[in-house]
C-alpha cells in the first residue's frame, strides 16, 4: 500500500508531493497530463507584495518554488524598495515553458516517488477515513493518506460573453464527479471564479508608446541556497501602458454582454485581481487603469497582457484592447476567458490542512478558497508535511500568525473561512515588520530541518550565517567614534548631522541616513556578504519596532498557549452567545487566540469561554 497520494499536478500538488517523498514516504502524485504539471496558466510571475516573502518560507522549509523560480526567470524585481523592510518583496517574471519543464525533471528524479497520468473520480472512504481514491476507469488505487489539490478543475466551466464550456483550464479536461462525491461525504462546497486576460503577438506591439520596466540591478534570489543570477542586462523587461476613456466607455456600451453582468456567473470572483469590467464599475472615479505587457517565454512570441481580464465576447475584446497606446495594431493570439471552479469552505480544515469530516484527508491549494500559484504552493508544502507527520504518529507543523505569512493564511482560512478567492496581503499580517524577505530563514529553517526537508549541510550554513550577523551586530557595538574622528568630517560633507559626543558604530547606524557602505571605510571592513550586510542592516535600524512588536507578540502568545479540548460542547456554556456557540461549534478553535480571531466572537464569549475552562480544570 501506499503511503500518500497527491491529486492534481498544480504548484500545490507538486510541494505536496516532493514534501512528502522527500520525507521518505511513497508517494504517487496522479495527474491527467503530467505536460501540465506546474504549468501557469494565467500570469507567468512568482512573488510580488506579500507573496515573494511566502516563495522564501517555502525555500527556507525546504520548497522547491524558490530554486525553480531563480533558475528560469526572465526577470527579477524587488519591489518596494523606497518603502519599510516589512513590505519588500521580490518578483519574478519566469519563463512560461521552462518554469514546468524544470519542476517535471525534478519530480521525475524525486526518490519515494512515482506519477501516474489519470482522472480521478472519488475517494475511498470507510467510517469518515480516507483509503485511497478510484480512478475514471474504476480502479481502486489504496493509500493511508490523500491530498487533494485540484486546482480549478473541479466542475470547471470556461465562460466567454453568453457561452459556458465545460473545461479546464487551457482547455485540459476538468474533473466533472469528484466535488460531488466530496458533497456526499459532508464537505461544503461552494462555488468561486477567476479569470485571465489575452496573450498577443510580440511583434504586433509598439513598445515605443509604453514605458519600460526594468528589473533590479542587484543579485538577488528566492532561495537562500542559489548561487545563480541573471545580470541585469540579460533580464527582458517589462512595459507599462494604460486603458483611457474610450477603453471605459466599449466596456460600458458592452457589460450586458460580459459573463459577469449577463448573470450566467454563479461563482464569486477575486476581489484584488479583478477583471478590466468589474475595475471600470467599481472604480468608476478612476480615468485610466495600469496595463503591464509582460513576455510569457523566450520560446514563445507572445505578451501577457496582465490587469486586462475580461469575459467579455471576442469581438468586444478586440474592440476594447486596441485602445491601449502600445496595442493599437495587436494581434490576439488568445483570447480572455473567465473560469467557474468548485472549491471546499475552508472552515472544515484544521490547521494541518486535514479535513474535519474525513480523517487523513488533506486538501491544498485552490480547493480551499484561495487564488495564486504562492499560495497554492504553500498550502501544498504544508499538507505534505502535515500528512506525513501523521503517519509517524507526529504532532502537525502549524505556524503562527507571528512566525510566517503561511501561518497567516492558514489561520485566516480555517479561522474566518472565505467566500471569494483568498489572495494573500501584507495588510493581512499584524506583525508583518517580523515577517520579512530577509529573514524566512531565521523564522523557518529550523522547522524545515526537524521534519527532515533541509539538509544538515544547508542547517549548519544557515547556523554560521546567523552567527556571522550577531558576531558583527557585537563588533559594531564596541567601535566607538568621537567628535574628533574623521568620520565627523564625512558626516559634515554630507551635510549629515555631526556628532557632539561618542558613539559607537551600532548606535550610528540606527540613523536613517546611516549605511553600513558608509561606515565600512572607518571600521576596518566585514565579512560579511551581500545578503548577511542587508540582515544585519534591518536589524540594527529597526531593532526599537521589532522589540515592540515582539511585546505583542508576547502578549498574545498567552491566548495561544491556552488549549482548548477537542471535546468541549459549546452548546452545554451557559452566557455564550448564541452566535458564538455556532460558530465555536463549527469550526472547533484549537486555541483561545483562535478563538479570538472568529468572526462573530467577541471579548464577552473569551471570557465566558476562559471561566468555563478554568472550572473544568483544562
Amino acid at each position: 500500500m501506499l503511503d500518500i497520494i497527491v491529486v492534481g499536478g498544480g504548484h500545490a500538488g507538486v510541494e505536496a508531493a516532493l514534501a512528502c517523498a522527500r520525507m521518505h514516504k511513497e508517494t504517487l502524485l496522479v495527474t491527467s497530463n503530467f505536460k501540465n504539471v506546474a504549468n501557469c496558466p494565467c500570469n507567468t510571475s512568482i512573488g510580488g507584495p506579500a507573496k515573494g516573502i511566502i516563495v522564501r518560507e517555502i525555500d527556507a522549509l525546504g520548497g522547491q518554488m524558490g530554486i525553480t523560480t531563480d533558475h528560469t526567470y526572465l526577470q527579477l524585481k524587488m519591489l518596494n524598495t523606497s518603502k519599510g523592510p516589512g513590505v519588500q518583496s521580490l518578483r519574478a517574471q519566469v519563463d512560461k515553458v521552462k518554469y514546468p519543464l524544470y519542476m517535471q525533471q525534478i519530480l521525475q528524479h524525486q526518490e519515494h516517488l512515482s506519477i501516474l497520468e489519470a482522472m480521478v473520480e472519488d475517494l475511498i472512504v470507510t467510517d469518515q477515513e480516507v483509503h485511497g481514491i478510484i480512478l475514471k476507469d474504476g480502479t481502486r488505487i489504496e493509500a493511508k493518506a490523500v491530498i487533494l489539490t485540484t486546482g480549478t478543475y473541479l466542475k470547471a466551466e470556461v465562460l466567454v460573453g453568453s457561452q459556458k464550456t465545460s473545461s479546464g483550464p487551457d482547455q485540459q479536461e476538468p474533473s466533472l464527479y469528484l466535488s460531488d462525491h466530496l458533497k456526499d461525504y459532508g464537505l461544503t462546497i461552494q462555488r468561486l471564479k477567476t479569470g485571465t486576460p489575452p496573450r498577443v503577438l510580440i511583434d504586433s506591439v509598439d513598445f515605443s508608446k509604453t514605458e519600460i520596466q526594468p528589473g533590479t540591478d542587484a543579485p538577488l534570489a528566492f532561495s537562500y541556497m542559489s548561487d545563480h543570477y541573471v545580470p541585469i542586462d540579460q533580464q527582458v523587461p517589462c512595459y507599462l501602458t494604460y486603458t483611457n476613456e474610450t477603453t471605459h466607455q466599449i466596456i460600458r456600451d458592452n457589460l450586458h454582454r460580459s459573463s459577469m453582468y449577463s448573470g450566467i456567473v454563479k461563482g464569486i470572483g477575486p476581489r484584488y485581481c479583478p477583471s478590466i469590467e468589474d475595475k471600470v464599475v467599481r472604480f468608476s472615479d478612476k480615468p485610466r487603469h495600469q496595463i503591464f505587457l509582460e513576455r510569457e517565454s523566450m520560446e514563445m512570441n507572445t505578451i501577457y497582457v496582465q490587469g486586462f481580464s475580461t469575459s467579455l465576447p471576442h469581438d468586444v475584446q478586440e474592440q476594447m484592447i486596441r485602445t491601449i497606446p502600445g496595442l493599437e495594431n495587436c494581434r490576439i493570439l488568445k483570447y480572455a476567458y473567465a473560469i467557474e471552479y468548485d472549491a471546499i469552505d475552508p472552515l472544515q480544515l484544521w490547521p494541518s490542512l486535514e479535513t474535519k469530516i474525513i480523517r487523513h484527508l488533506f486538501t491544498a491549494g485552490q480547493i480551499n478558497g484561495t487564488s495564486g500559484y504562492e499560495e497554492a504552493a504553500a498550502q501544498g508544502l504544508m499538507a505534505g508535511i502535515n500528512a506525513s507527520l501523521s503517519l509517524d504518529g507526529k504532532a502537525p507543523l502549524i505556524l503562527r500568525r507571528d512566525e510566517a505569512y503561511i501561518g497567516v493564511m492558514i489561520d485566516d482560512l480555517v479561522t474566518k473561512g472565505t467566500k471569494e478567492p483568498y489572495r494573500m496581503l501584507t495588510s493581512r499580517a499584524e506583525y508583518r515588520l517580523l515577517l520579512r524577505h530577509d529573514n524566512a530563514d531565521e523564522r523557518l529553517t529550523s522547522y524545515g530541518y526537524q521534519v527532515g526537508l533541509v539538509s544538515k549541510q544547508r542547517y549548519e550554513k544557515y547556523l554560521q550565517k546567523k552567527q556571522h550577523i550577531e558576531e558583527e551586530v557585537k563588533r559594531l557595538e564596541t567601535i566607538r567614534f568621537t567628535p574628533k574622528h574623521p568620520i565627523n568630517e564625512m558626516l559634515k560633507d554630507l551635510d549629515y548631522a555631526p556628532l557632539n559626543e561618542g558613539i559607537s558604530a551600532r548606535a550610528l547606524m540606527q540613523r536613517p541616513e546611516i549605511t553600513l557602505e558608509l561606515l565600512l571605510p572607518y571600521i576596518e571592513g566585514t565579512s560579511l556578504s551581500l545578503e548577511e550586510r542587508a540582515a544585519l542592516t534591518i536589524h540594527i535600524k529597526y531593532q526599537g519596532y521589532i522589540d515592540k512588536t515582539m511585546k505583542q507578540v508576547e502578549r498574545m502568545a498567552k491566548m495561544e498557549e491556552k488549549k482548548i479540548p477537542s471535546d468541549i460542547d459549546y452548546e452545554s456554556i451557559q452566557n455564550l452567545s448564541l452566535e458564538a456557540k455556532q460558530k465555536l461549534s463549527k469550526i472547533r478553535p484549537l486555541t483561545i487566540g483562535q478563538a479570538s480571531r472568529i468572526s462573530g466572537i467577541n471579548p464577552a464569549d473569551i471570557s465566558v469561554l476562559l471561566i468555563y475552562l478554568k472550572q473544568r480544570g483544562a
